[in-house]
């Protein structure tokens, strides 16, 4: 028991108009010129028509988009994630090791608030890659301290997660290794990670 609680205690240790004016402008400038020809006039609101109907297309696919998301949905947004031991020594396979709130960012980058005590620098980044249909790889640092604000040293957690069909959920592998400043590995957990996006209409009942 003693070993399960110091091994998830280094681990918490361990583990964010412009086309309208010009053409106001032209109207404008042509108005100062003189009397604007009907061809001119034309011209112009044909032109004004135009934007509009485009922008009113481009509202309209976009409001499309966001009302037919998450389904086929990528990685990209705000997701409730536990990690889970599954396979390590000393760990009891279900133990919630770490959870938190994480946000996969469309460049390639990503952050975790976990749940571990913020003198432990709770707070950690990562960088990903598509790898499959619905596939993706996270490469995730982190700098741990102890409970005291002790720097223990840099912590790697690696994530190959899958997407379900509707990007409601994700759900795949993790490994945590723990450092010292020296290099030398302290920790290694293996497990699952599950994941549920989180929405504007998500509530706290929904992910506790």
């Amino acid at each position: 028991m003693r070993t399960t609680i110091r091994a998830i205690a280094v681990t918490f240790g361990m583990l964010m108009m412009a086309t309208v004016v010009a053409v106001n402008a032209r109207a404008q400038c042509g108005a100062s010129d003189g009397p604007m020809t009907s061809n001119t006039a034309t011209a112009l609101l044909m032109h004004s028509a135009a934007v509009k109907a485009t922008t009113a297309t481009a509202t309209a696919q976009a409001s499309a988009t966001l009302h037919t998301a998450p389904v086929g949905a990528p990685i990209v947004g705000f997701w409730h994630v536990k990690f889970i031991s599954k396979g390590t020594t000393g760990i009891p396979d279900g133990t919630v090791v770490d959870m938190g709130f994480s946000q996969w960012h469309s460049d390639g980058t990503e952050i975790l608030n976990s749940s571990r005590p913020p003198a432990t620098s709770n707070f950690c980044l990562g960088v990903w890659e598509k790898t499959g249909p619905f596939a993706y790889r996270l490469n995730h640092f982190a700098l741990s301290s102890d409970l005291n604000g002790n720097m223990i040293g840099p912590a790697n957690i690696r994530e190959d997660v899958t997407l379900d069909v509707h990007g409601a959920g994700y759900t795949g592998t993790f490994s945590i290794d723990q450092y010292d400043t020296s290099g030398n590995r302290l920790v290694h957990i293996t497990g699952e990670v599950k994941a549920t996006r989180i929405t504007v209409d998500t509530k706290i009942s929904d992910i506790l």
